[in-house]
């Protein structure tokens, strides 16, 4: 008599596992892997002709110097404007700038020569400011300031020019009065829901260190995305405009100043670094060099997608176009006065 099977007896149906069927997921191809070995293949022989190009390879290269150039000044600002958020006191703020918005303005435009970093940096601090109680217009005066008249911007355009001393002393002059006439034109004109004022306070129990390393880490993730925003215009800018053009029009006065000032934006150098740049344009007239590095610290596309990120478009589009201005305006009164 033959014995029943396993499978014959009641109950015992379910308590086998399933076979593992040939095609599951380890047996399957690994199509997403072929299909990127694929695109690489095909990259490798499609695109290589254009990646090695002389035009992508001068991108390339001007997008990496200004993440290079802005990275550690956008750092340090985060840092320092972190520490202020954190450890400074906003009682500090009301002893040390005058209650008086119109008198607190050129008082923090000339603290601006006492932080030495470029434009990038300025940003974040001047948002600090705001949120520990300084007056918009006085934050506002010292972010235009500080990365024109630091003392490392002012040695580095001496050195770029050795036999011109006016130059220093006519930068100092107009990017000064720039930020000044700047912030005076916001208290007067600005209003409150263009500019909101920054908010940073801290959790309920948590320490000053704790505060520092959020603030920090909160302005960093959100600055350095805009920094790339910034550098990926100038590197398409600087690849798209002809030189040619430039050479065109620097025998026109006025059109070359109009120039420089827009080359200034569309380059996006560290304010530390321009003055070389400037000393080189060797056809355009002093007046237009002087344009070239009073516009450039307060206006070029990485500041303008910083401002953008940081407070956002409804000030970008007022500020940036009245800054512009002046410091056009104001190049052209000190190159006749002091060039």
């Amino acid at each position: 008599m033959t014995q029943p099977s396993t499978a014959d007896l009641p109950g015992q149906e379910n308590h086998f596992p399933p076979r593992v069927r040939k095609d599951s997921a380890w047996s399957r191809p690994p199509w997403a892997f072929i299909a990127l070995v694929g695109l690489l293949v095909v990259g490798r022989f499609v695109l290589a002709p254009y990646l090695t190009a002389p035009a992508f390879q001068t991108w390339a290269t001007v997008f990496v110097a200004v993440c290079v150039q802005a990275l550690p000044f956008l750092v340090f600002g985060v840092a320092l404007s972190a520490a202020i958020t954190a450890f400074v006191p906003a009682s500090f703020w009301t002893r040390a700038l005058p209650q008086h918005t119109y008198a607190a303005v050129p008082i923090a435009g000339v603290a601006g020569a006492v932080l030495p970093g470029c434009e990038c940096a300025s940003v974040p601090v001047a948002s600090g400011l705001m949120a520990r109680g300084v007056a918009p217009p006085a934050a506002l005066a010292f972010l235009l300031a500080s990365p024109a008249i630091n003392p490392v911007v002012l040695v580095a355009t001496a050195v770029a020019f050795p036999n011109d001393p006016s130059m220093v002393a006519a930068r100092f002059a107009a990017s000064l009065a720039v930020a000044v006439l700047a912030g005076w034109i916001w208290a007067r004109f600005g209003r409150g829901e263009w500019l909101p004022t920054p908010r940073r306070t801290a959790e309920a129990g948590q320490s000053k260190v704790n505060a520092f390393l959020d603030a920090m880490r909160h302005d960093l993730m959100h600055a350095g995305g805009f920094l790339v925003v910034g550098a990926l215009a100038a590197a398409t800018l600087n690849v798209v405009i002809p030189r040619a053009w430039l050479t065109t029009v620097a025998g026109v006065p006025v059109v070359s100043v109009l120039v420089l000032a827009l080359l200034a934006v569309l380059l996006s150098i560290c304010s530390e670094a321009d003055a070389f740049v400037a000393a080189s344009l060797t056809a355009f007239s002093p007046t237009a060099k002087l344009a070239f590095l009073v516009v450039g610290p307060m206006v070029d596309l990485k500041l303008i997608a910083l401002q953008a990120g940081t407070f956002g478009r409804a000030f970008t589009w007022r500020f940036v176009p009245l800054t512009l201005v002046l410091a056009i305006g104001v190049s052209f009164v000190a190159g006749w006065a002091l060039l």
